[in-house]
Formats: C-alpha cells, sequence, structure tokens
C-alpha cells in the first residue's frame, strides 16, 4: 500500500467486473467487505448498495464532466464489441401452457388452415379419407403442432359443401357482372362404373380481355341420348346459372348426330369440332391397300409392348447402331395423331425393330418387306404435316376459331397439295381429306360464322374470307351490331346525364408532319346516323396496320378497345368461340382421376361438385383479390363511358366497402349510393 499526495491510494473491486464506472471507484485498504466505493478522483465515499452502479454514474455526471464522458464512450463501445452470447429467456409457465392449447375451431388460424385442406382435397383429386392417414395427419401437425385436423365427416359435410358454395357464388357474381356473351362445349361420357354424364363448359371474355373458361355442371345423365333430350338437358342447365339463350353466341361439339340434332331443335349457332372433323377426314382418306402395312407395324409394336426381353435387346441394339433410346408408339383408337406417331416412331426405328425381330423365329414374320415401309413413308409423308394442327387448336385460353379458317387455307395451298415428288398413294390420301374437309366446312352458316371471328382477329381481318363474300360479312357486322343493340351498352343513359355537366371538349393539337402522312381513316361526323358511325367504325378498324402473326388479339383488343368500342364486344363474341370440344373432353379425365376404383361408389352429385371444384374453385385470397379488383375496374369502366346507373355503381360500391355484408340497412344504402354519384361526378368533371 503506499500513498499519493497524502492521500492513501485505492484498491479495485474483488472479482469480475463488468461495467466501467469501476475504473474511476475503488474501495479503502481496510473495507474488506467493500460496501463504500470511493471515487479515485476525488475520493469522496458514494454511498452504493450491493453491486448497483447508478450512484456512481450519478457521482461522474454531476461531479467530473470529462470522467463522464469518458465512461459513456467507453460503455457504449464495450455493448457493441462484447462477444458474450445473450441469454435465452427461459420460457414461462403461460407461454408454454398456450403454445400447447390447440386452436379455437371459431378462430381464423384453424379456419384458414382448414379451408387450405379442403382446397387441397378439391384440387388434387385426393380422396376425403387422406385426413385420416397418418401421414398427412403427421405433416400438418410438424407444420403445426397447435392445429388440430377435423374429421373426414367435417370435410364432406361442412368444409367441402363450404367451398362449393362459394365457387359457386363467385362464378354466379362473373357470370352476371362480368358476360356479355359466352360460348360453350359439351359432350357425353362415361365414368368407371359406366355411368353416364354430360359436361358443360362456358367460354368467356372478361373486361380484362382474358379468355375464361367455366366447368358449370356434369350432370348425371341416364336417360337415353336423343337429341331432344340432350336439348332440354343443356337448357335447364344455362337456366340454372342465370345465361341467357340468345347471349350464346356458339356451341362446339363432336360430330355426333344427337350432338348435332340437339342443337338445330334448340336453333343455336354451332360448330363441329375441328379435332374431330380432321379424324374423320383422315379416316376416310386412308386407301385400303394400307391396311397390311398398318397391321404390320401394329404387331411389331405389340410384340415389344408384351416382351420385357425384347425391349431391352431393343435398347442394347439403338445403342449399338446410333439410334434415339426411344419406346415404341401404341395406337389409340380415337386418336388419329396416335397412329401418325406409331408410324412415325416405327420408320425412325426402323432397323433396331427388324435386327431384334429378325433374331427370333417366333417374331421373324414381323419384319416389314420393302413395299409395307413404303406405304407406311407414304402415309407418313400425306399426314405427318397435319399432326401438329388438332393440339395447337385444343387450348381453352387463347383465341382458337378464327384459326380455322387460315389452318383450311394452308391445307387447300400447301399442305394438302399433291407434289411432284408425291408417289400416288400419298396423292390419293392427301385428295380424299382435302375433299372430306371441302365438303364439311361448305355449310353457309358455320362458314359465316367462321368469317365473322377470321374479320374480328386483327392478324387476319378479311385476309381469309371469299373476296365475293367480304361485303356481305361486312353488313352481316354493322347488322348485328344494330340488332342487337351492342352501341347501347356503350352511350350514356338519358337518366344518367342529367344530373352532370357535359365534358369539355379537348384542346386541338398542333399539327405536326406526321399527321399529313397518315393513313387516312373514315371522319366521324355528327350529323352520321348510327348505322353511318358503325360503318366508318368497322372502316377505319380494318385500315389500322397489319400486326404481326404472333400478336395476341386479345391484348391488341385490350389495347384498342377505347377506339372501337362498339366492335369490341362483337370481338368478345367470336373470340370467345372454341374451336375443338377439348375442353369439355378434358372433364373426362379430371372425372377419372375422381372416380377410381378405390372410390367407385361416388354418388352422381358428388362427381359433379367434386369436378366443378377441380375446375372453379380458387383460394380465398383470390378470391377476394379478384373480386375487389373486377369491382373497382367497373366503377372506373362506369365513369368513364358516363353510365351512372345507380345500380351499377352501388353494386360496384357496396362489394369494395363491405365485401362480407349480405345486407346494408336501406339509409346506408342511399348515403353510399349519394357518395357514389357524387364521386363519379366529380370524376368526370376532372376529365
Amino acid at each position: 500500500m503506499t500513498a499519493v499526495g497524502g492521500k492513501t491510494e485505492l484498491v479495485p473491486k474483488k472479482g469480475v467486473t463488468s461495467s466501467v464506472v469501476w475504473n474511476w471507484f475503488g474501495f479503502a485498504p481496510t473495507d474488506a467487505d467493500q460496501t463504500s466505493p470511493r471515487c479515485k478522483v476525488c475520493f469522496k465515499t458514494v454511498v452504493s448498495k450491493g453491486s448497483s452502479t447508478t450512484n456512481l454514474f450519478q457521482h461522474l455526471k454531476q461531479r467530473h464532466t470529462a470522467e463522464w464522458e469518458k465512461s459513456c464512450s467507453q460503455r457504449s463501445e464495450s455493448s457493441r464489441n462484447t462477444s458474450t452470447p445473450s441469454k435465452v429467456k427461459q420460457a414461462t409457465v403461460p407461454d408454454t401452457f398456450l403454445n400447447c392449447v390447440p386452436y379455437d375451431k371459431n378462430g381464423a388460424r384453424w379456419k384458414v388452415i382448414t379451408d387450405a385442406v379442403a382446397l387441397f382435397i378439391a384440387k388434387d383429386m385426393v380422396p376425403i379419407y387422406t385426413v385420416e392417414k397418418s401421414g398427412f395427419i403427421n405433416m400438418l401437425k410438424v407444420l403445426d403442432q397447435k392445429y388440430a385436423l377435423p374429421s373426414r365427416k367435417y370435410f364432406s359435410e361442412v368444409a367441402l359443401p363450404h367451398l362449393y358454395n362459394g365457387t359457386r357464388q363467385r362464378i354466379t357474381r362473373e357470370l352476371e357482372e362480368d358476360v356479355s356473351y359466352y360460348a360453350a362445349t359439351t359432350d357425353l361420357w362415361s365414368s368407371r362404373t359406366m355411368q353416364p354424364y354430360m359436361s358443360l363448359t362456358v367460354h368467356f371474355i372478361n373486361h380484362t380481355w382474358a379468355l375464361r373458361s367455366v366447368c358449370l355442371q356434369t350432370a348425371y345423365f341416364p336417360e337415353d341420348h336423343k337429341g331432344e333430350v340432350i336439348a332440354q338437358g343443356i337448357k335447364e342447365t344455362l337456366s340454372s346459372w342465370n345465361l341467357a339463350e340468345d347471349r350464346l353466341s356458339c356451341m362446339t361439339t363432336d360430330s355426333a348426330t344427337n350432338m348435332i340434332k340437339a342443337l338445330k331443335d334448340n336453333e343455336w349457332p354451332s360448330l363441329q369440332c375441328f379435332g374431330h372433323r380432321l379424324h374423320n377426314a383422315i379416316g376416310k382418306g386412308l386407301d385400303p391397300r394400307i391396311d397390311r402395312a398398318i397391321g404390320i407395324c401394329k404387331k411389331a409394336v405389340s410384340a415389344f409392348s408384351y416382351s420385357w426381353k425384347k425391349r431391352k435387346e431393343m435398347t442394347e441394339v439403338q445403342a449399338e447402331l446410333g439410334l434415339p433410346a426411344h419406346q415404341l408408339i401404341t395406337e389409340s383408337p380415337t386418336r388419329w395423331s396416335s397412329r401418325q406417331k406409331m408410324i412415325e416412331r416405327f420408320l425412325a426405328q426402323e432397323k433396331a425393330i427388324v435386327r431384334v425381330l429378325g433374331a427370333d423365329k417366333k417374331t421373324r414374320h414381323l419384319v416389314p418387306t420393302w413395299q409395307d415401309l413404303d406405304v407406311l413413308e407414304s402415309v407418313n409423308k400425306a399426314v405427318g404435316p397435319l399432326q401438329n394442327f388438332t393440339d395447337a387448336l385444343s387450348g381453352e385460353d387463347y383465341v382458337s376459331v378464327s384459326y380455322v379458317k387460315p389452318i383450311l387455307h394452308l391445307f387447300k395451298t400447301s399442305l394438302l397439295l399433291a407434289g411432284e415428288e408425291d408417289t400416288d398413294l400419298t396423292k390419293t390420301i392427301k385428295r380424299k381429306i382435302m375433299s372430306y374437309l371441302a365438303d364439311k366446312y361448305s355449310d353457309p352458316r358455320q362458314d359465316e360464322l367462321l368469317d365473322m371471328a377470321s374479320l374480328m382477329d386483327p392478324r387476319f381481318r378479311t385476309s381469309y374470307i371469299d373476296p365475293g363474300k367480304v361485303d356481305h360479312v361486312k353488313k352481316r357486322a354493322v347488322t348485328e351490331l344494330v340488332s342487337v343493340g351492342m352501341c347501347a351498352s356503350k352511350q350514356p343513359g338519358p337518366s344518367s346525364q342529367g344530373c352532370l355537366r357535359e365534358p369539355q371538349p379537348p384542346p386541338k393539337k398542333k399539327m405536326t408532319l406526321v399527321t399529313f402522312f397518315r393513313k387516312s381513316a373514315p371522319v366521324l361526323s355528327p350529323h352520321q346516323t348510327e348505322v353511318e358511325k358503325l360503318e366508318t367504325e368497322l372502316a377505319t378498324y380494318l385500315l389500322t396496320p397489319e400486326v404481326d402473326p404472333d400478336t395476341d388479339p386479345l391484348e391488341w383488343w385490350k389495347r384498342h378497345e377505347p377506339n372501337f368500342p362498339r366492335l369490341g364486344n362483337l370481338a368478345k363474341k367470336y373470340l370467345s368461340i372454341q374451336a375443338t370440344s377439348a375442353p369439355s373432353e378434358r372433364v373426362f379425365s379430371v372425372g377419372g382421376s375422381i372416380v377410381t376404383c378405390h372410390r367407385a361408389s361416388l354418388k352422381p352429385d358428388v362427381v359433379d361438385r367434386l369436378i366443378f371444384l377441380d375446375k372453379n374453385a380458387i383460394s380465398p385470397s383470390s378470391n377476394a383479390n379478384t373480386l375487389e379488383h373486377c369491382c373497382s375496374y367497373k366503377l372506373v369502366l362506369t365513369v368513364q363511358t358516363g353510365l351512372y346507373s345507380s345500380v351499377r355503381i352501388w353494386k360496384c360500391i357496396s362489394i369494395l366497402c363491405f365485401p362480407t355484408s349480405t345486407f346494408v340497412c336501406q339509409k346506408q344504402q342511399q348515403f353510399h349510393h349519394l357518395t357514389a354519384v357524387v364521386i363519379a361526378s366529380r370524376w368526370r368533371n376532372m376529365r
């Protein structure tokens, strides 16, 4: 112990200290218990209880400012550079208890997870008893241990019916609010248990110019499949969805006689499936001379299909000859393209097939002769270029009907035109196919319908219409616009204009050089009649610049609808028509995945609901966003077009402001209706 300036030197605090304040405090050597800390600057004793350092910092702050600032800087530096990990806070008993308590079945979280499970069952077509499987239960328990999965009975009686009702309400609202015209596809099919069903799918272009497809019903159809019975069944389905028959632009079906009669009895516009017609055309076009070659090809493919040893030998020979390791393709009787693919693959693997079959005495007779190969090559050359067109026209989310006329023109002038190098058999097949198609598409009503669809497609317009019929098709378009009153839907109503000011005319734009070199287009005159205005709009549309063949016609119309508002409705009517009945045929595949051998006893109404959910159900969040976007768009469109109908505006406002309410009191309706009209008026004035 030493003394400095007559004062005893202080000793540091015993043990490990974490506070920087002890750099300025210590204890007298005689203070064995170190209960009275002293300041190293002024040697004054500072009262401090226990390990508290608050009074020590206060002493520096009040008496020694410089030392206080140093302590603060060292304190912050120490907190930044500390490497001691923070201690994990031990969970309290209440927290532990809450983590083990299941969600309340009336709570939002439990409902969200349950709805997600119901959507999974519906969209992935899994049996309802999946919720009782141990692996599925364990997966949900790992994901969220607080969620208690309800029983199978709950999903079958509560969750799935709730999802169905919500989806049906959404579809009903969409059909009422967003459909001016619709097309349809329908077909009959049988389930695994041989129960007959009839599916009906409608197609329409909505306000965002997206082509929508909705499977409305898969009805159990035990009655005789007569035309009049089918016609009545379709009428009842459309009526149950409040779809007016006069808004049906066309119904696409297969070439079955009963389907054609059903549409004829109802006097509905109809179109036979392009895929079925092409299938029948190729079937009629194939010459009997090819039967032997096709038979040899099918038997050879079957020999490989039923023999694992031959498939193994085939793989080895393919590797030795440097051929692609492709399997042979089996023909499906209902798909002509499968026969074509079988022939094409057979010719590609000819050397390997001959080598494997020739090495076995039992299959040596299946080796094709050179005459058989010549016949197969002739068939492949005639039919091969056509196989991609059926699949290309089978999509339901893009425009297909306007392609029919261009494709028929391509067949006639190129693909089915006899060439100099073609064999006699190839020429015969091409001629028969083209003759069949020309005969089936000679019906004046269907030809006119296809011309109208081509006219409304900005990629084609009048390019593939018979020059002698162009004027007639134009007159048909104008007459149809006038007769159905399409133009009225785009004009302000007289009752709505009285309370709103007329829009101010836009300021005159300065003339530029570009103006003088624009393509001349007819100009609307204020003294024109309604028919003359429609003719002018159609003429202007036909004079617009040509578009790239890869252009999406729906995107084009979405951009140009403000310029051609009347023709826009006509485009929605015809471009929604399907060229094939593939959308309804896809329902067969869904039905086959639902009515399986593990659940072959499903009742017809359950099959209908499960197919409906698979084709139409969406997540609740997507449903809400779609509805809000749709209503917002309609409110904007209502204001921009001058349609200030109180009913339309109130519908938009009520759904946006009260999305979950079933009704609002009359006073609130009156108040919000008045608010909507004021908003619309101000919006109109700002424009």
